[in-house]
Parts: structure tokens; C-alpha cells; sequence
């Protein structure tokens, strides 16, 4: 006798009728309602999680790399007449222009750098002072191109620009005065004053990430360097890169223009503990995920092994027919491949209209809740973010259906095993 080919379309005929049929008629309908919630469920859970993680760093490194230096230069000199390193860059002029024939350098600015007490009316605020002049502020891109932005940032030469933090804190808003204290001010025969200067407020910006809104404020370069004591002087030289996640390959080049005192720093240098701790969360949470999508392929085997009690005179009638132990187990493993496919395939849509919908969602849950559930001060930016990349779509697939088909093998098998002769005698 002729051997159907696997996988025929009478072995999902069979298959499709075994997970249809009903209690009442040897089926496990409600078994395979569960399994196929628990998968969907399980799958949208990590597709939304994969989302938040993606959009997490995403924003959070957008948010540093916007408003910050992807490589920041110092210089480190030892002053024998004073016995002390010298940080101060005299010749800074000349440093910019050899760091910026450096091949993928796309900006350099010298900077004034320094921490102030900010005072407004009787409201105090610490603030780090940072003295850049007019065109070099207009290339920095959360600053410059800011979405929530008062002002004209072509004032800022005739007054300071300022977080909407920093503004906030102190209540101030455009064409108001702050006035910036610095401990190390006039040095005086009784010792060092502190310095007090008042400024107009003429831009107020959001660069999207909480501690530079709520620390930052510019100061035009040449009043940064009288008010700091910098004559002639710059604290350091920030360098922008065409491609920042590869600024670790830069650095040499970069070192090798600046000189043998200079001191590199890069964005990773200071995001890198944050960085490596959402790495370590993330791995954390896609193991969870998975034990969750395993949970939830549990009830497949479940489900199976009480179909194939329900079906064992089926079975053995099949058997007898000249069914093979191969088109049995194939039967059984398209009842759970089914099961699984299904179970994914809603998992993705619901998971995908997730994360499609998640700032309405959110919304929705800070309204319910009463309160503000997202903490900027805490989580650094001021939403949640999510991005949905196919890559994280196809990756939550290829596990649940991994999982789904492995365990289906089981069961399958222990029903292909069934011998038709006791099948029918226990009937």
C-alpha cells in the first residue's frame, strides 16, 4: 500500500477536527482556549517589553547625545612652580583647529565649564555653567532645535540661555535676570570673594533629558572666561563624531591631534554604568519572558496528553486502518503547532496595537491612577519610550513557536507510540 506523504492534507483535516471538536465530543476546546491566551498573552509581553527596551536606550542615548560632547578634551600638565597639574588649555585655538582635521570629526568648541549657585528673587538653584559662543551653541541639536523653546537663541549673545528645568526652578522666563554666584571670584588681600553677575534670560530650552533641563545654562564664551577667571584660557574641548557608537575607535586619532597632556573622555565613559546596567536588565527580563512563553507552552502538553486520552479509540481505529506511527504523531503535532502558531501570531498583533498605541495607554493609566505614575527625575527622560524594530518582532516569534513545536514532540510521540490492540480493548 501507497504511503501518504508527511505532512498531507488529511493529516491537518484530522488535526483541524481534534482541536475544534467539543468537550462533549472527546475534544479539549477549553484546554486549547487556555493555551492559546496564555501564548498570545505571553508573546505581546515580549514584544512590549523588547519595544520599551529598544526605545529606552534609544531615547536615553538621543537625550546625551543631543545636548552632550561625544568626546570631551582635557589637558593635564604638571606646573613645577607650583608643584600642581595645570588643567587649564591656553592655546585652545590651536588645539580646535588640529582636532578638527581629524577624518569623521564633525565639531569642535572650546569650553568654559564651571558650577554656580543660580538666585532669583529669594529661590536658589545649583547650576553648571557652561561658556560656548553664539555659532557653536547652534550646533548642538536638543539645544539649538529644541521642541519646547522660548525665546530667540540669536539673543544669546546679550544674555544667557537656560534650561526649562533651571527656569522653572527659579521662575523665570524671557527677559528676566539671574544672577550666577561663584565662590572662586576676585582674590583680594583678606582672600577670594565670591563673584556675583546678574544676566538677562534671552532662551529657554528643553533638551529632552531631565538633569541637563534642570542643570544647564550657557554663558557666552568671553563673559564665561572673565566671570571664571579664564582669561585667554578654555576648561576643555568638546568633539562631535559623525557616528558616536563607534567613538572608541576615534579616540586614538583623536588623542594623537590633541597631544601627549591631553585627557580624553568619552559619552561612554560617563553613560557607561547606565548603559551596562539596562544591558544586564534587559537580558534579565527577555529570560523572564521566556520562562513566561514556556509557562504558557506548558498547557499545549497539557492539552495534548488529554486529547489523546479523549481520541485513544480514534487512534487505534486509525491504527488499524494503516495509519503509521509517523501520520499519528504528525497529527498530534499539528494539533499543538497549531496551537502555538495561532497563540503567536495574536500575541504579535496584540503586542505590536501595544506598543502602537502606547503613549494613549499610558496616558490613560496616569489618569486612572490619579497621579504623575512617570518620574523624570528618576528615569532621566520624560516619557515612556518604546520602538518597535522587526528585528525584536521576528525574535519574540522565533521563541514562541521554538518552544511551542519542542514541547508538541512529546505528546505527539506518546500518542504514535499508542498500541491500537490496547487502545480498543480499553474501549
Amino acid at each position: 500500500m501507497k504511503r501518504a506523504a508527511p505532512f498531507s492534507g488529511f493529516e491537518f483535516l484530522i488535526a483541524w477536527r481534534y482541536l475544534r471538536a467539543k468537550r462533549t465530543e472527546g475534544g479539549v476546546s477549553v484546554m486549547t482556549l487556555i493555551s492559546l491566551v496564555g501564548i498570545a498573552l505571553a508573546v505581546a509581553a515580549l514584544i512590549i517589553v523588547l519595544a520599551v527596551r529598544s526605545g529606552f536606550r534609544t531615547e536615553f542615548v538621543d537625550a546625551i547625545l543631543g545636548a552632550n560632547a561625544h568626546v570631551t578634551v582635557y589637558e593635564r600638565e604638571f606646573d613645577p612652580q607650583t608643584g600642581k597639574f595645570d588643567y587649564a588649555i591656553d592655546r585652545y585655538e590651536d588645539l580646535t583647529n588640529r582636532i578638527e582635521a581629524v577624518a569623521g570629526v564633525t565639531r569642535v568648541a572650546p569650553l568654559i565649564r564651571g558650577q554656580v549657585m543660580g538666585s532669583s528673587d529669594d529661590l536658589n538653584h545649583g547650576i553648571m555653567v557652561f561658556g560656548i559662543t553664539l555659532d557653536k551653541l547652534k550646533t548642538i541639536p536638543n539645544v539649538a532645535n529644541s521642541e519646547r523653546s522660548l525665546g530667540n537663541i540669536e539673543d544669546f549673545p546679550y544674555g544667557v540661555a537656560l534650561g526649562s528645568g533651571v527656569a522653572k526652578a527659579l521662575r523665570l522666563s524671557i527677559g528676566d535676570r539671574i544672577k550666577l554666584i561663584s565662590p572662586n571670584g576676585i582674590r583680594t588681600a583678606f582672600g577670594t570673594s565670591p563673584r556675583v553677575k546678574s544676566y538677562t534670560v534671552a532662551y529657554i530650552f528643553t533638551a529632552g533629558h531631565y538633569n541637563i533641563d534642570q542643570t544647564r545654562l550657557y554663558l557666552p564664551f568671553a563673559e564665561a572666561q572673565s566671570f571664571f577667571n579664564r582669561e585667554g584660557q578654555a576648561d576643555q574641548i568638546e568633539v562631535f563624531v559623525s557616528d558616536p557608537e563607534s567613538v572608541d575607535d576615534m579616540t586614538s586619532a583623536i588623542w594623537e591631534a590633541s597631544g601627549d597632556t591631553a585627557v580624553l573622555e568619552t559619552w561612554r565613559d560617563y553613560a557607561g554604568g547606565f548603559l551596562r546596567a539596562l544591558a544586564i536588565e534587559d537580558n534579565v527580563m527577555l529570560v523572564i519572558m521566556i520562562v513566561l512563553i514556556l509557562l504558557s507552552t506548558m498547557n499545549i502538553i497539557s492539552g495534548l496528553i488529554m486529547l489523546v486520552k479523549n481520541k485513544g479509540r480514534d487512534i487505534g481505529i486509525l491504527r488499524t486502518m494503516g495509519l503509521t506511527e509517523g501520520t499519528v504523531l504528525r497529527v498530534f503535532f499539528l494539533c499543538g503547532a497549531g496551537i502555538g502558531l495561532i497563540g503567536t501570531l495574536l500575541g504579535v498583533l496584540f503586542g505590536v496595537l501595544f506598543v502602537a498605541n502606547i503613549d494613549a495607554i499610558f496616558s490613560l493609566v496616569n489618569y486612572i491612577s490619579g497621579g504623575e505614575v512617570w518620574d523624570p527625575s528618576i528615569r532621566g527622560i520624560y516619557h515612556l519610550p518604546s520602538e518597535l524594530r522587526g528585528v525584536d518582532v521576528a525574535k519574540a516569534m522565533g521563541i514562541s513557536l521554538s518552544l511551542s513545536f519542542i514541547i508538541t514532540i512529546f505528546p505527539a510521540r506518546r500518542a504514535a507510540r499508542m498500541n491500537p490492540v490496547e487502545a480498543l480493548r480499553n474501549e
